[in-house]
């Protein structure tokens, strides 16, 4: 098996330079890879290859476009991450309000086996989400002030607090096992149909531990696809054996969703805050047209017109 072996921080920038990549300023350049890690900052290069066979930058390739896409995906990152915070929150206050009302405010009420999906195939899978759920209450429910002066106080968690102690991946479980018409009803909140709307929370929630992680995520790909949908065809996405080469398991697709699940204020705060930041990313990298860098995160070139669309 092979292994990786410490490299200083001289090796580091000899091993760039021997790449092909431009530094003119070894000591600035080292003061970034020392604070911002050498394999972080390595994990852009790859848009700046000469070919995906190379392991050379394309010559004339400069450290500080390298920089720069890595400070775009940060600030990308931070954007997205709290737009999902956004869609998360109102994800959970909408479960929480509808099984509130048809189950009632009781844990013993809210969380019976029988209020959830009664397919055989997944009887395993609801008793395990449900004693999840239940596991949280008892780890973590004296140890925040809301659910806290719930168990004080009345003796139980209403689910609308309860949400605040649940992941986005624990929404997403516990959407899965919902009954058909439990799913319905938030799934026309959104006016979306119910297994889009599955898929969607699958795949946001995958992006939101990305954010919170501090992963790599402008090019980042999922192994699930969205369906297609209205803005695919009002946008003219193009096709390939006639399928969306843009906007089903990319950064755009994401933007799609967003569209469905952000209000209209909040979805063009979005999109101007990512445009901005395309715009100062295009000011700074010479070596590679943007249309390249779109291209790598999915986006077609009209991608701010989604934001117009109803």
């Amino acid at each position: 098996m092979k292994t990786k072996e410490f490299k200083t921080l001289d090796e580091q920038i000899e091993i760039l330079r021997n790449r092909g990549l431009v530094i003119n300023d070894v000591d600035k350049a080292k003061s970034l890879l020392l604070s911002e890690n050498y394999f972080f900052i390595n994990g852009y290069r790859h848009i700046f290859m000469k070919n995906h066979k190379s392991s050379d930058f394309i010559k004339g390739t400069r450290f500080e476009e390298l920089y720069a896409v890595f400070q775009f995906d940060r600030s990308f990152r931070n954007i997205l991450f709290k737009n999902l915070l956004i869609v998360e929150n109102n994800l959970k206050s909408i479960i929480a309000y509808n099984l509130s009302k048809k189950y009632g405010i009781r844990e013993k009420d809210y969380l019976k086996p029988s209020n959830f999906s009664q397919d055989i195939k997944k009887i395993r899978q609801v008793n395990d989400v449900l004693n999840k759920i239940k596991r949280q209450i008892k780890l973590n429910g004296r140890q925040h002030s809301a659910t806290l002066h719930y168990l004080s106080n009345y003796g139980y968690v209403p689910l609308w607090i309860l949400v605040k102690l649940l992941s986005f991946g624990m929404i997403n479980e516990l959407y899965s096992i919902l009954k058909p018409d439990d799913k319905l009803q938030v799934a026309q909140y959104y006016n979306i149909d119910v297994e889009t709307l599955g898929i969607y929370i699958a795949l946001l929630s995958n992006y939101r531990n990305l954010c919170a992680h501090e992963d790599i995520v402008y090019d980042h790909r999922t192994q699930k696809e969205i369906p297609d949908c209205k803005y695919h065809r009002e946008l003219d996405i193009p096709m390939m054996n006639d399928e969306y080469i843009y906007g089903k398991n990319d950064i755009f697709a994401i933007i799609i969703m967003l569209k469905s699940m952000l209000n209209k204020n909040d979805f063009s705060d979005f999109v101007n805050e990512v445009s901005y930041e395309l715009n100062l990313l295009d000011g700074r990298v010479d070596i590679i047209a943007q249309n390249k860098i779109l291209d790598r995160m999915g986006f077609p070139n009209n991608w701010e017109e989604i934001s117009n669309l109803r």
